[in-house]
């Protein structure tokens, strides 16, 4: 060792010079080592059907290169500290300590994520029901604790006092909440939303107290993004939801057939038969369901017709196909009307005009024109 160093000071290098060069060339080694095997390891779990190790194995790559560079580069600084300035090899070890938990913390969020992600795609892919917003809260109800643990965890490495810093928030938290009263309202809708579950992503919603109606996309602590009909992304603050009436046309069981039909007066006598006749297509069609309430009755003398309503229900929930089976139904309705030899009434107005003559008898006669 003696004549290495000797050797070096013939170069003008240090041995603690050479030392931290190792350092930090071993640690970059080991960043593509644990990179290359992490790797080839994912490759070879993809094909299992355990969805967690692949989890597991796809977290840890940003944090373990992490954690290797933290430690390779507190080696390097320790190193340089007892070779130079003393407050460096003062400020390394709560800086490494630091950044080992910011590795730990990082790892545990990428985990609980890729979890989630691919938890719910395997159900899917099963076929199995996947309630995308239960597993949405859980995961981040998870990825907020983690979060502040490690900020907690932190705080103690710092030398700070948790108990202090504990009473100092609930303190200090009442004026945070007079000043962040609508985030905090937001916030607490936010999780009124995942307890009541009024609605869960992919679900068609629509308020009759505000314009609101659309399919729901995300939601978040603040804000439900809810994309409507014509593609524009709405931002509802979750807030909104705990005041107004709201509609969740994804859960109904069956839609509505609700029609009015107006024959002509002048076919009277064909409104029985009609009205027997519609009745049973009804009953006899695949698509309505037979179990909900089913009607067809005789319902008004209106003023241009005779009205008789059709009310039942389909089988679908599906818009694009409920509207398919409705006008299948109203085209067979118009095909039974028809074969009685009835007509569908339009509005029509009828003008009675008396002759003079019968108006005032004691007048002239009416001349020809």
């Amino acid at each position: 060792m003696t004549s290495i160093a000797s050797w070096m000071e013939q170069f003008g290098l240090s041995l603690w010079v050479v030392e931290v060069f190792a350092i930090v060339v071993v640690t970059l080694a080991a960043a593509l080592v644990s990179r290359f095997v992490l790797s080839r390891v994912g490759r070879r779990l993809e094909r299992t059907r355990n969805a967690w190790d692949d989890a597991l194995v796809d977290a840890l790559r940003g944090p373990m290169s992490l954690l290797i560079w933290v430690v390779g580069l507190s080696l390097a600084a320790e190193s340089v500290g007892q070779n130079g300035p003393s407050v460096l090899a003062d400020v390394v070890d709560p800086v490494r300590d630091i950044g080992v938990i910011f590795a730990i913390a990082w790892f545990l969020v990428r985990f609980i994520k890729r979890g989630e992600q691919r938890i719910v795609d395997a159900r899917a892919a099963r076929g199995e029901s996947v309630d995308r917003t239960a597993a949405d809260a859980i995961a981040k109800l998870l990825r907020l604790s983690v979060v502040i643990t490690a900020v907690l965890v932190t705080l103690q490495t710092l030398g700070f006092s948790i108990a202090g810093v504990l009473t100092f928030g609930g303190v200090g938290g009442i004026a945070v909440g007079f000043a962040a009263k609508d985030l905090l309202s937001n916030f607490f809708g936010g999780l009124m939303v995942y307890l009541d579950r009024p609605f869960s992503v992919g679900d068609w919603i629509r308020s009759p107290d505000r314009s609101i109606e659309g399919t729901v996309e995300h939601i978040g602590w603040r804000v439900t993004r809810i994309r409507t009909f014509d593609s524009r992304p709405l931002y509802v603050p979750n807030a909104t939801f705990a005041n107004i009436a709201l509609e969740n046309p994804s859960r109904m069981k069956n839609r509505r057939i609700f029609e009015t039909i107006g024959i002509r007066y002048d076919d009277a006598g064909q409104m029985r038969a009609i009205v027997d006749d519609v009745r049973e297509m009804l009953q006899a069609h695949e698509d309505i369901d037979k179990n909900c309430t089913l009607m067809v009755n005789f319902d008004a003398f209106a003023a241009s017709s005779l009205d008789f309503f059709i009310y039942c229900f389909t089988r679908t929930t599906n818009w694009t196909r409920y509207h398919a089976i409705k006008q299948d139904v109203l085209l067979k309705v118009m095909d039974i009307i028809d074969g009685h030899g009835a007509e569908c009434a339009f509005p029509t107005s009828t003008i009675h005009v008396a002759s003079l003559a019968a108006a005032d008898p004691s007048g002239p006669a009416p001349q020809p024109a």
